[in-house]
């Protein structure tokens, strides 16, 4: 029984979808941690460790990348007529909707919500607290995530 749950674990964790979906996600986020650096984005240790694994907006998209990838790669595997490939389509359709429209908005709105309470409080007519402020993507951050998870899954797929 717990060489099986080893041999399944293994499976899982060499799958090249699975391979395919982790490197277009940590690539997406490494780049995205190197124009911030780059950029001067960030200034410590703790941000440097937060961008590399958990911070969201800003070029490319790993959100994008990730889902591109799972989609290429599973097309490749069980071809574009399988459900599970129109399944994985209509995700990544939703997912990069969402980044660009939705996400996007909300932060945008948060962010000037933010500006209006910080006035309100530096005025002391109302004691603020802000709130989050969720980074959506830009179209072309969503393009490039697409490409970078698209050529990823290609390469896991074909290689």
């Amino acid at each position: 029984m717990l060489s099986n749950l080893s041999e399944n674990l293994k499976s899982f964790l060499l799958n090249p979808v699975f391979l395919s979906c982790i490197s277009s996600w940590f690539a997406a986020q490494f780049l995205k941690t190197v124009i911030s650096v780059l950029y001067g984005k960030i200034h410590t240790i703790s941000e440097l460790i937060e961008s590399l694994i958990w911070r969201t907006g800003g070029l490319p998209s790993s959100h994008s990348a990730l889902v591109c990838s799972l989609c290429t790669s599973i097309g490749f595997k069980n071809g574009i007529k399988s459900d599970i490939f129109i399944l994985s389509f209509i995700f990544l359709m939703v997912t990069v909707r969402d980044a660009v429209g939705v996400r996007r908005s909300s932060g945008i709105q948060a962010k000037k919500i933010n500006e209006i309470g910080k006035n309100l409080k530096q005025k002391e007519i109302l004691d603020y607290k802000p709130i989050k402020e969720v980074n959506g993507h830009t179209p072309l951050e969503v393009t490039l995530g697409c490409l970078l998870g698209f050529f990823i899954g290609l390469a896991f797929s074909i290689l």
